[in-house]
Protein backbone atom coordinates (compact mmCIF):
# COMPACT_ATOMS: atom_id res chain seq x y z
CA UNK A 1 0.00 0.00 0.00
CA UNK A 2 2.78 2.60 0.70
CA UNK A 3 4.49 1.49 -2.63
CA UNK A 4 0.81 2.05 -4.60
CA UNK A 5 0.35 5.73 -2.52
CA UNK A 6 4.34 6.72 -2.45
CA UNK A 7 3.82 5.77 -6.60
CA UNK A 8 0.94 8.03 -6.85
CA UNK A 9 1.91 11.01 -4.66
CA UNK A 10 4.87 11.25 -7.18
CA UNK A 11 3.09 10.75 -10.40
CA UNK A 12 0.97 13.31 -9.27
CA UNK A 13 3.49 15.96 -8.49
CA UNK A 14 5.42 15.00 -11.64
CA UNK A 15 2.46 15.97 -13.40
CA UNK A 16 1.80 19.16 -11.53
CA UNK A 17 5.33 19.76 -12.61
CA UNK A 18 4.66 19.28 -15.94
CA UNK A 19 1.91 21.41 -16.26
CA UNK A 20 3.29 24.24 -14.24
CA UNK A 21 6.40 24.48 -15.66
CA UNK A 22 5.16 24.61 -19.18
CA UNK A 23 6.58 21.06 -20.28
CA UNK A 24 3.41 20.33 -21.53
CA UNK A 25 2.42 23.12 -23.59
CA UNK A 26 3.33 22.16 -27.31
CA UNK A 27 3.63 25.73 -28.23
CA UNK A 28 6.19 26.19 -25.46
CA UNK A 29 8.41 23.30 -26.14
CA UNK A 30 8.46 23.96 -29.87
CA UNK A 31 9.71 27.42 -29.59
CA UNK A 32 12.23 26.00 -26.95
CA UNK A 33 13.51 23.79 -29.95
CA UNK A 34 13.47 26.34 -31.93
CA UNK A 35 16.70 27.70 -31.95
CA UNK A 36 17.43 29.46 -35.07
CA UNK A 37 14.00 31.16 -34.60
CA UNK A 38 12.08 33.05 -31.94
CA UNK A 39 14.04 30.87 -29.23
CA UNK A 40 12.56 30.43 -25.32
CA UNK A 41 14.82 29.50 -23.43
CA UNK A 42 12.96 28.95 -20.31
CA UNK A 43 12.62 25.42 -20.51
CA UNK A 44 15.97 25.21 -20.15
CA UNK A 45 15.96 26.18 -16.61
CA UNK A 46 13.07 23.30 -15.92
CA UNK A 47 15.47 21.01 -17.04
CA UNK A 48 18.33 22.02 -15.10
CA UNK A 49 16.32 22.17 -12.01
CA UNK A 50 15.25 18.49 -12.58
CA UNK A 51 18.92 17.55 -13.54
CA UNK A 52 19.90 18.64 -9.87
CA UNK A 53 16.81 17.35 -8.05
CA UNK A 54 17.81 13.83 -9.69
CA UNK A 55 21.70 14.20 -8.86
CA UNK A 56 20.67 14.62 -5.58
CA UNK A 57 18.17 11.92 -5.08
CA UNK A 58 20.60 9.50 -6.78
CA UNK A 59 23.27 10.81 -4.46
CA UNK A 60 21.24 10.47 -1.20
CA UNK A 61 20.15 6.92 -3.00
CA UNK A 62 23.77 5.47 -3.49
CA UNK A 63 24.84 6.72 -0.13
CA UNK A 64 21.74 4.95 1.61
CA UNK A 65 22.40 1.98 -0.13
CA UNK A 66 18.72 0.91 0.17
CA UNK A 67 15.52 2.61 -0.61
CA UNK A 68 12.27 3.39 1.43
CA UNK A 69 9.97 1.19 -0.08
CA UNK A 70 12.08 -1.54 -1.75
CA UNK A 71 14.20 -4.42 -0.75
CA UNK A 72 17.58 -3.12 -2.89
CA UNK A 73 18.58 -0.29 -4.91
CA UNK A 74 18.69 -0.93 -8.75
CA UNK A 75 20.75 1.22 -10.91
CA UNK A 76 21.02 0.53 -14.67
CA UNK A 77 24.67 0.09 -15.64
CA UNK A 78 24.36 -0.35 -19.10
CA UNK A 79 26.23 1.98 -21.30
CA UNK A 80 26.29 0.19 -24.73
CA UNK A 81 24.53 1.84 -27.99
CA UNK A 82 22.56 -0.43 -30.47
CA UNK A 83 20.76 0.22 -33.39
CA UNK A 84 17.74 -0.20 -31.71
CA UNK A 85 18.59 2.54 -29.04
CA UNK A 86 19.63 4.78 -31.72
CA UNK A 87 16.56 4.46 -34.00
CA UNK A 88 14.40 4.76 -30.72
CA UNK A 89 15.98 8.16 -29.70
CA UNK A 90 15.74 9.42 -33.60
CA UNK A 91 11.87 8.72 -33.16
CA UNK A 92 11.81 9.88 -29.91
CA UNK A 93 13.45 13.46 -30.81
CA UNK A 94 11.41 13.41 -34.50
CA UNK A 95 8.17 13.32 -32.72
CA UNK A 96 9.01 15.60 -29.96
CA UNK A 97 10.00 17.95 -32.36
CA UNK A 98 7.12 17.68 -34.67
CA UNK A 99 4.52 17.88 -32.27
CA UNK A 100 6.26 19.24 -29.23
CA UNK A 101 4.95 16.32 -26.71
CA UNK A 102 7.21 13.55 -25.49
CA UNK A 103 5.15 10.76 -23.54
CA UNK A 104 5.04 12.07 -19.83
CA UNK A 105 3.66 15.85 -20.87
CA UNK A 106 1.28 14.05 -23.54
CA UNK A 107 -0.07 11.89 -20.86
CA UNK A 108 -0.52 14.72 -18.47
CA UNK A 109 -1.80 16.77 -21.47
CA UNK A 110 -4.89 14.26 -21.57
CA UNK A 111 -6.08 15.33 -18.52
CA UNK A 112 -6.40 19.04 -18.79
CA UNK A 113 -6.54 19.32 -23.49
CA UNK A 114 -7.80 15.89 -24.98
CA UNK A 115 -7.99 17.11 -28.03
CA UNK A 116 -4.56 18.59 -28.00
CA UNK A 117 -3.02 15.41 -26.99
CA UNK A 118 -4.80 12.09 -28.47
CA UNK A 119 -3.60 11.79 -31.40
CA UNK A 120 0.22 11.59 -30.14
CA UNK A 121 -1.17 9.25 -27.35
CA UNK A 122 -2.78 7.22 -29.63
CA UNK A 123 0.48 7.01 -32.06
CA UNK A 124 2.47 6.51 -29.13
CA UNK A 125 0.63 3.33 -28.11
CA UNK A 126 0.71 1.92 -31.76
CA UNK A 127 4.56 2.62 -31.58
CA UNK A 128 5.19 0.72 -28.01
CA UNK A 129 2.59 -1.85 -29.59
CA UNK A 130 5.04 -2.43 -32.83
CA UNK A 131 8.23 -2.23 -30.95
CA UNK A 132 7.36 -5.36 -28.85
CA UNK A 133 6.72 -6.77 -32.40
CA UNK A 134 10.31 -6.09 -33.31
CA UNK A 135 13.01 -9.05 -32.51
CA UNK A 136 15.28 -8.19 -29.71
CA UNK A 137 18.81 -7.83 -30.71
CA UNK A 138 20.39 -7.04 -27.09
CA UNK A 139 20.31 -8.42 -24.01
CA UNK A 140 18.21 -7.01 -21.34
CA UNK A 141 20.04 -4.08 -19.46
CA UNK A 142 22.53 -5.12 -16.89
CA UNK A 143 21.68 -3.88 -13.28
CA UNK A 144 23.43 -2.54 -10.27
CA UNK A 145 22.27 -3.53 -6.73
CA UNK A 146 22.96 -1.93 -3.61
CA UNK A 147 26.39 -3.64 -3.06
CA UNK A 148 27.79 -3.43 -6.34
Amino acid sequence: MAKTASAFAVGLLFGLGLLVSGMADPAKVLAFLDVTGRWDPSLAFVMAGAVAVSATGYLVARRRGRPLLASRLEIPNRRDLDPRLIAGAAVFGLGWGLAGLCPGPALTLLTVAPAQAVTFVVAMVIGMLAFRLLPAAAPKPAVQGADA
